[in-house]
């Protein structure tokens, strides 16, 4: 009797052991892990007028329209600014904002300081390479960037919203460069 008792709560231990052992890896494969770079490099134009861009395309073929100067008093409430574009778009695999969008970026900054009382969202957006995990940070961080950069001139963040939606809405459909990058962006809506 003895030895099946000794036997049976060895197997019992062995049980419990095996339990949590299944338990842990599943624990463990359920997270993940994603490493992007620390912070995005913002450049500090609070001091600086618009800078108004040329219209040449930039990387990867993605164009912007030329920005003309923005007054914030010629705007009604409830108005977004007009003359200024709504999306920044990224390098692969990057949430730098490139030099091309600080005159989009101040317009909107200038908008925004001269209307307290408008909020808006900065919607990260990546191409449809990567996980989905991977692609919802990195549209986070790609907002982020955004939302900094309008707050070093002079935004204030509780008007600012950064949210990722990853892969799930590309602007544009295909699997090739061009569509890449018409994906990786940031859009500001305004609400």
């Amino acid at each position: 009797m003895q030895v099946s008792n000794a036997f049976e709560s060895q197997a019992r231990r062995l049980t419990r052991l095996a339990a949590v052992a299944t338990l842990s890896a599943v624990l463990a494969a359920c997270g993940s892990s994603v490493k992007l770079e620390d912070a995005a490099p913002v450049a500090d134009r609070s001091s600086n007028g618009l800078a108004g861009s040329n219209g040449s395309a930039g990387a990867n073929g993605v164009g912007q329209r030329g920005i003309s100067g923005v007054q914030a008093d010629a705007f009604k409430a409830g108005q977004a600014p007009a003359n200024v574009e709504r999306v920044v778009y990224f390098d692969f695999d990057s949430y730098a904002v490139r030099p091309e969008f600080n005159g989009l970026i101040d317009g909107h900054a200038k908008f925004l300081n001269g209307n307290s009382q408008r909020r808006v969202n900065l919607e990260g957006h990546t191409d449809e390479r990567g996980g989905r995990e991977y692609n919802l940070a990195l549209g986070q961080k790609r907002a982020e960037a955004v939302r900094r950069a309008l707050a070093v001139s002079g935004v204030s963040d509780s008007q600012l919203e950064a949210v990722s939606f990853g892969k799930e809405k590309p602007a544009a459909q295909g699997s090739g460069e061009e569509a890449w990058a018409q994906n990786r962006r940031v859009e500001l809506t305004y609400r």
